[in-house]
């Protein structure tokens, strides 16, 4: 089954807005990715304004707007809030495909049931680069089970606290971070925050 491109009317009535400045929020929000792969499990804070539809949080928002575009395909659990479709449909001329393996990005808001990694695209082995970025909302990125990171980008050990991941989510990694260079890299989201976990960090409980 193919993505289908969806085509927004020029107006809508009653549709949140996007960036309240278009260039410079994409640019601060991008850099702010940036950095959150480059220090794996570092908090990083998203300043960029828009409107945030029901089920998204400001972070997931701002990341999606920055990130998703008419040619790069994207994966929304079924139990999305439809405000969500109308939203991205109209500021990000996105495809919606019907399975994460055949996303560049892949986004699970609050509430949602996130597809395992393994179902994800894990790149080509001579373009790895073209696996599923997955975006998963979390209930807190400062409580809850502590984990360990280290790996590249870190100088010796990263604490990182998350509340509400997947069941079984660090078991996952594990075998992700085993696939390299194939994997999926991942952004958690909480609020205004947002950390950064790229296939090549290790984890340790």
């Amino acid at each position: 089954m193919q993505a289908q491109a969806f085509t927004a009317p020029a107006a809508s009535r009653g549709l949140l807005p996007g960036f309240a400045d278009p260039v410079r929020d994409a640019q601060t929000t991008f850099r702010s990715a940036l950095q959150a792969l480059a220090h794996p499990g570092r908090i990083q804070e998203i300043t960029a304004d828009s409107g945030v539809p029901e089920g998204l949080s400001p972070a997931m928002t701002a990341l999606l707007l920055t990130l998703v575009d008419v040619d790069t395909p994207l994966w929304l659990p079924r139990t999305v809030h439809a405000d969500v479709l109308a939203f991205l449909r109209f500021h990000c001329a996105c495809p919606i495909v019907p399975s994460p393996a055949l996303a560049r990005f892949a986004a699970v808001p609050a509430g949602c049931e996130a597809p395992a990694l393994s179902a994800c695209h894990p790149g080509d082995p001579a373009y790895p680069d073209l696996s599923t970025t997955l975006l998963i909302d979390v209930a807190s990125l400062s409580a809850g089970d502590a984990v360990s990171l280290t790996g590249p980008g870190i100088q010796t050990r990263q604490t990182l606290s998350v509340a509400g991941l997947p069941d079984g989510f660090w078991r996952e990694w594990r075998l992700n971070h085993q696939r390299f260079p194939l994997g999926v890299d991942v952004f958690l989201t909480q609020d205004r925050r947002m950390c950064g976990l790229p296939r090549t960090t290790r984890v340790e409980n």
